[in-house]
Order: C-alpha cells, then sequence, then structure tokens
C-alpha cells in the first residue's frame, strides 16, 4: 500500500493522477487530503488534479525527470547504495569552502562529470564543497536561485541519483558538502504552490518576487514544508551543511523566527544522525542575533557570510567606489574587520543612508565566512567579471593570502584558484514570455552605471551560460599551475601552524597604511606582509633581521632588514614571514 498525502487548503476537491488514472482523494485534518494505493510504488508518476484543473507536480516532489510543469515521479530513498558509512564531516571552523555552480563548472554541467574534478579540490586544500541550488527550476540552465520544487534536485544535473552520486564521492575523498537552498521566495515559472495553499503572503515583498507565508494564517504548514525540507537534505541526501539563502528577505515576525526554529531542529536531527550538521546564513543586516546561541538570544546558526571583508578588499584592490563600495576605505576597513569581524556595526553607511549593522566583535571570527569572490560578486556585475579579470596577479596573490591566512572561514569560488579568465555572468532559461522582462530587468539594474545596454549580456541567450563555463585547460597554463601553488601553498601552511586557525583573535596585530598601500598582519609567529604599491615600502616586522621566509610572491630581491623592527618590501610583493619569539 502506497500513501499519496498533499497540503492543499485551497481547493474544494483533490485528485490524484496517477499515470493518467484520476483517483479522488479524502479530506484529512489541517487542509491536508490524502488516498492508499494499492501495491508499492517507486518510479511511478503522478500530479494532482485541483477542482478539476491540472494535474499539477507535487509541492514535494522528490523527481521531476519532465522538468518543473512535468509530472512528479516517486522515489525510494532507502534504495541508494551509500558508501559513506561512519563519515563524520570535519567542523565549520576548520574548513576551506569551495562554491561551484554543477552547470558551469564542467563542459558538461552535470553531477557526475563534477565527480571528475574532486581530486583536483582534495590536492587544492578544500574541506567542503558548497554547490550553488540544485533544486528543480525553469528550463536547463539557471543559478537556482528562483526555484519552485524545493524538493526535487535539477534533472538537468542528473536528478536525484546523480546529486547522490556526488555527494557520496565527496565524502569517500573526505570533502563534506554544503548546499545553498532558499526559503525566501518562490520563481515565476511554474510556481503552482499558491494554488494548493497560502505558501505566499502579499503582505511582504521580496527583491525577487512573493515572500514566503511564514506568520500569516496557514503558515503553521509552511514552515513545517521548510523545516521537512531541511531534514530531507540531511537525512536523505546525506548534505553537511546548507547555506540559507539572503536571510534578510525570511520574513517573519513570530516570536520564534523561522531561523531559530531551523537551528533547534537540525540540532535535534544532529543528535539522531549522530554527525555534526550546520546551518549557514547568507544575510545583508550585519546582525550577529544569526550566530549567536539562542541561550543568548540569538538563532544559532553556525556561521554567516562576511561580505564586509569582500567589499573593504576589493576596495583596496580595484579602487572601485560605485553602490555599496562607496562606503569602504580599503585597507583602513579590512583591518577593522579582521579585529571585530564586521565594518558596518552600528556605524553611518552613506550608501543606505542610516546606520547599518551590530557590533559582533565578542564572538570569534569562526562563525564568519569570508572570500574575495563568490556568484554574487561576480554574477551580480554587468560583465560578470572575477576579480582576476579587474587586477593583475600580484594584487590577486596579495588578496589570497589576506584572506587564507585570516581568521575567517575562507571561501573560495571555482576557477578562483587558478585566476580562471572565463567570467560568471547572469544566465537564465524562462519561457519565452518572461525573457523580455529578464532582459529589462537586467539593463535597468545597471542604469545608474550608465553601462551601454550592448556591454550586457542577455541572460536568456544560451551563449551567456556557455561562456561562464570554466575553462580547465587554463589550470595548465603557467599563469594558471602558478596561482595554483600560490593557494595550496597557503592552504598548507594554514592548516600547518595552529595559530592561523579560524576564529583565533588572540595573538592578531595589523599594522597597515592605506595611503602607501601596504600592510602587515601578524598572528603569533607568522607575519604576513603585503605591498600593494608600485613602490618599495618600509614595513613594520618584529625583530626583522631574524625572521625567516615560508612564502613569498613577487620580485626576486632580497627582503632586506632596514632596521631593527622593520624590512624593504620590494614592490607589489607578498611575503608570509616566521617571526621569533620575543
Amino acid at each position: 500500500m502506497t500513501t499519496f498525502r498533499v497540503w492543499a487548503p485551497i481547493p474544494e476537491r483533490v485528485e490524484l493522477d496517477l499515470e493518467d488514472e484520476r483517483v479522488p482523494m479524502e479530506p484529512a485534518a489541517d487542509g491536508w487530503w490524502q488516498v492508499d494505493v494499492p501495491g508499492e510504488s517507486p518510479g511511478v508518476d503522478y500530479g494532482y488534479v485541483l477542482d478539476g484543473d491540472g494535474p499539477f507536480p507535487d509541492p514535494r516532489s522528490p523527481w521531476q525527470p519532465a522538468g518543473v510543469s512535468g509530472p512528479s515521479r516517486t522515489l525510494d530513498h532507502r534504495a541508494f547504495g551509500w558508501t559513506d558509512r561512519g563519515w563524520r564531516p570535519p567542523p565549520i571552523a576548520s574548513a576551506v569552502l569551495y562554491e561551484l555552480h554543477v552547470g558551469t563548472f564542467t563542459a558538461e554541467g552535470t553531477f557526475d562529470a563534477a565527480v571528475e574534478r574532486l581530486d583536483h579540490l582534495v590536492d587544492l586544500g578544500v574541506t567542503h564543497v558548497e554547490l550553488m541550488p540544485v533544486n528543480e527550476f525553469a528550463g536547463d540552465r539557471g543559478w537556482g536561485y528562483d526555484g519552485v520544487l524545493l524538493y526535487a534536485p535539477h534533472q538537468a544535473y542528473g536528478g536525484p541519483e546523480g546529486l547522490k552520486r556526488l555527494i557520496d564521492a565527496c565524502h569517500a575523498r573526505g570533502l563534506a558538502v554544503v548546499l545553498d537552498v532558499v526559503y525566501n521566495h518562490l520563481g515565476p515559472t511554474a510556481n503552482y504552490l499558491p494554488r494548493f495553499g497560502p505558501y505566499l503572503t502579499d503582505r511582504y515583498v521580496t527583491p525577487w518576487g512573493g515572500a514566503m507565508n511564514l506568520d500569516g494564517r496557514g503558515s503553521d504548514e509552511v514552515r513545517r514544508f521548510i523545516g521537512d525540507n531541511v531534514a530531507m537534505w540531511f537525512r536523505d541526501y546525506h548534505v553537511d551543511g546548507l547555506r540559507l539563502d539572503a536571510v534578510h528577505a525570511i520574513l517573519d515576525t513570530s516570536a520564534v523566527h523561522l531561523l531559530e526554529q531551523l537551528s533547534r531542529e537540525v540540532e535535534a536531527l544532529e543528535a539522531h544522525l549522530a554527525r555534526p550538521l550546520a546551518l549557514i546564513a547568507e544575510g545583508d543586516l550585519n546582525d550577529p542575533r544569526l550566530v549567536r546561541s539562542r541561550e543568548a538570544g540569538g538563532y544559532g546558526l553556525t556561521a554567516v557570510w562576511n561580505d564586509d571583508v569582500h567589499h573593504a578588499l576589493h576596495v583596496a584592490l580595484t579602487a572601485e567606489r560605485h553602490r555599496h563600495y562607496a562606503d569602504f576605505e580599503g585597507l583602513d576597513d579590512f583591518a577593522r574587520a579582521l579585529s571585530a569581524n564586521w565594518v558596518y556595526d552600528e556605524r553611518p553607511s552613506a550608501f543606505r543612508g542610516r546606520r547599518h549593522g551590530r557590533s559582533a566583535a565578542d564572538l570569534p571570527a569562526s562563525r564568519f565566512i569570508a572570500f574575495l569572490q563568490n556568484h554574487d560578486q561576480a554574477g551580480n556585475r554587468a560583465a560578470g567579471e572575477r576579480l582576476s579579470m579587474l587586477v593583475d596577479d600580484d594584487l590577486l596573490a596579495a588578496a589570497a593570502a589576506l584572506l587564507l591566512l585570516s581568521p575567517f572561514v575562507p571561501l573560495l569560488f571555482m576557477g578562483e584558484e587558478w585566476a580562471a579568465g572565463t567570467p560568471f555572468l547572469y544566465f537564465t532559461d524562462h519561457p519565452a514570455e518572461l525573457a523580455e522582462a529578464i532582459r529589462n530587468g537586467r539593463r535597468s539594474e545597471f542604469a545608474d552605471e550608465e553601462i551601454p545596454v550592448g556591454q550586457i549580456p542577455d541572460p536568456q541567450d544560451a551563449e551567456t551560460f556557455e561562456r561562464s563555463t570554466l575553462a580547465w585547460t587554463e589550470l595548465a597554463t603557467p599563469r594558471g599551475r602558478r596561482m595554483f601553488e600560490w593557494y595550496r601553498s597557503l592552504l598548507g601552511l594554514r592548516r600547518a601552524r595552529p595559530e592561523l586557525a579560524a576564529g583565533r583573535h588572540a595573538g592578531l596585530r595589523v599594522d597597515e597604511d592605506q595611503a602607501r598601500e601596504w600592510i602587515v598582519v601578524t598572528r603569533g609567529h607568522v607575519s604576513l606582509a603585503c605591498n600593494l604599491s608600485r613602490e618599495p615600502r618600509e614595513v613594520p616586522v618584529s625583530r626583522a633581521a631574524d625572521v625567516s621566509v615560508l612564502l613569498a610572491w613577487g620580485e626576486t630581491l632580497p627582503v632586506a632588514p632596514s632596521a631593527s623592527d622593520a624590512i624593504l618590501l620590494p614592490p607589489r610583493t607578498t611575503i608570509v614571514l616566521e617571526v621569533p619569539a620575543s
């Protein structure tokens, strides 16, 4: 016997469409409908007919082999032959995350093709693979943030079985998996959930569409829909962490915010599964409540993305000052972030026209994930430029060292480790009737930058997607190998030296001169000195005459002591030094 259940409080009549046979369903409590069908039914196509319309996919569909508007297909999660028994992921505090988009990570753009590149990540020193959203969304290509069926892995990538093979292969190599999920809105194409129930509300608005109904009438089941989805990824797909997209747009005035609810439930599931599970937030409010313990009045999430570190370093390297970058002062603000975690902690923001953020200086830096690049920071530029397309390799090397030897948890964006020359553009595959609206929306986004329309790639054009695919042949070039070896060496040093672990503010000292473009970061007995200028700079280093070089990038000139506590650093040079005890 197989039971089919669906929450559908809106229609007055619900039928199960089971391989073109319609079976009336019986109402149950709280807006649920149910019917028992004789026999086992793995791999059976089905849908729901609402007041005679449909069939529509199951809101909790586990598999959509024909895409977002096709029939759902049943799936037996117990049938997959996992080989990761006893697996335990490294904690986020010791992580090196690597964000990738499955569709552009390889030429094939599938879960199985990604498996073939995992050994590269192990060699690099990555500990966690972070997948951009893989739930079912419109078309074959897209970023995944406009999904509509949150329980079904994207068929164009390889569907449920393909995702499980990728995760199992990651675990076999000692790599944990973090999955990006979106609980603040639903996509515009094939969004049938509002026909079933009040999944969305018109009381709030997000930048991307209607907000999820988390605190209005009927919201208990919407919250349960999200909570059960979280549990499914951990339980049935063995993921090790979830990255919660744009939590500032998870609009909820309940006494127990959805994020706190998820934190509680994941903590209980962690005990049941006997392995650590992580919830990582992306937020735009600089609100430390996200990662404070629930006992201290926070939501108890594991970690939060730190945009301030990116913005401060980006300004220091590129001198760009448009939009949000106008709020940042380069090395001065990067130094502030190193000691206080955030730059904006009730500080006035000209970009926002108000004070922004709240102090998080008392929290360990291991609660903060920092990066030089990610999908947003490249893809939300008109031409999708990576940092490697904006600055030279000497500055890239300095930035990599400042990130990877910082007290934060580092995140790399796919291809960053070899200074990839391919852009990462915004691309979509929506139906034709939405195409022009998407193009116009993309153009209006950059109206204030006065970028000619012809220089803004069409998100709907397949070429935009193809241009974003990584060119792995770049890794074999002299430039690619040199940058890769630099990244690998930095990560090796981070692993080898206890004082370089994430979260340690003790022993941290930062000296910098923004005008003269140099910075020295000391953590314990390791000093990182960067000269970003085109002139030699004298920089402070304790007991300079006795230091030894651990790693260096730049001119082959000797690093000559110029005084007892200073060295003369050649132009565009980054050097990591062993500093003896005083």
